[in-house]
């Protein structure tokens, strides 16, 4: 992101459940990020994934937000709104023969896996040049040889080899859904995003979403990746290990737990406003001087 470019962040929850404390750590940095920017933050509900969604959650997760004073500054985007966008691009890859269908299933990846030594999960390319007369289940991304690089503002430099650590990836699933790795870069990229902060556990899903940036030419955004809240036992907070919900009833306390996991000094505002206040000129002192350029 140039000198020049105005900032627009985002924070981008998934309506499986209420936030948990890693959640609302990432809202935090990706909120406070925006403001030390004098940028604009912006909300997204990625409810791609209907079997998992719970009825009321994002409203859930909205009110959680607006209790802490983080209200996005558009009007919020929901993902089923706009799968027709995903289509289109998606028909335009495929004209471009830069995704392809796959009849493998998971069982057949992990077989083959094992019978040529890979990695548990990496997709070994078995339909890349035509399914056999197999129906295709899932469509997949035709990834490259060649390293794909980024400086992380939090991490530093970042270096993977897609092909050979990841494989092809699914961009629209078996069920007919739209994956993860596809419908985030077209929603950043139409919304205008230029940084994103969010958890250390998608730092490696980083090169592949460059990768479909690059093929729809879209601009990379800027990157970091916060440390991820872990439980006594060292385990990442998640909705699948039934991490408690956050909620509002002492939100002070909450905030200044959540910026010493930050790595700051605590701020003993005596409200939520002033906090706010003094994080903000807290990180402008330290992370808005790095400005990293890709």
């Amino acid at each position: 992101m140039s000198s020049c470019t105005p900032y627009i962040g985002r924070f981008a929850p998934s309506p499986t459940g209420p936030l948990h404390l890693g959640s609302l750590a990432c809202a935090m940095a990706s909120w406070v990020d925006a403001r030390a920017h004098d940028g604009v933050w912006l909300i997204r509900i990625e409810d791609i994934d209907p079997p998992r969604d719970i009825a009321g959650a994002d409203q859930q997760i909205l009110d959680l937000l607006a209790a802490y004073d983080m209200t996005s500054d558009r009007p919020i985007v929901w993902q089923h709104d706009r799968y027709e966008r995903y289509e289109e691009i998606f028909d335009d890859l495929r004209r471009r023969r830069l995704v392809y269908g796959c009849a493998c299933t998971r069982a057949e990846i992990f077989a083959a896996d094992a019978n040529l030594g890979l990695a548990r999960g990496i997709y070994p390319g078995t339909c890349r040049n035509g399914t056999h007369g197999r129906p295709a289940r899932a469509w997949r991304f035709r990834t490259t040889s060649d390293p794909v690089s980024f400086t992380d503002r939090w991490c530093g430099l970042q270096t993977q080899n897609v092909e050979k650590e990841t494989g092809d990836f699914v961009v629209r699933r078996a069920d007919g859904l739209w994956a993860y790795q596809l419908a985030v870069v077209i929603d950043d990229a139409d919304a205008g995003v230029t940084d994103i902060v969010r958890g250390q556990d998608l730092l490696d899903n980083t090169p592949r979403q460059m990768l479909v940036q690059r093929a729809i030419g879209a601009p990379t955004p800027r990157y970091m990746h916060i440390p991820l809240v872990t439980d006594a036992h060292g385990n990442k907070l998640s909705k699948q290990r039934k991490a408690a919900a956050a909620t509002a009833q002492d939100r002070l306390g909450t905030l200044e737990a959540l910026w010493a996991h930050l790595g700051f000094e605590r701020i003993g505002a005596d409200s939520v406003s002033a906090f706010w206040r003094e994080a903000v000129q807290q990180w402008k002192e330290r992370w808005c001087c790095r400005q990293t350029k890709h």
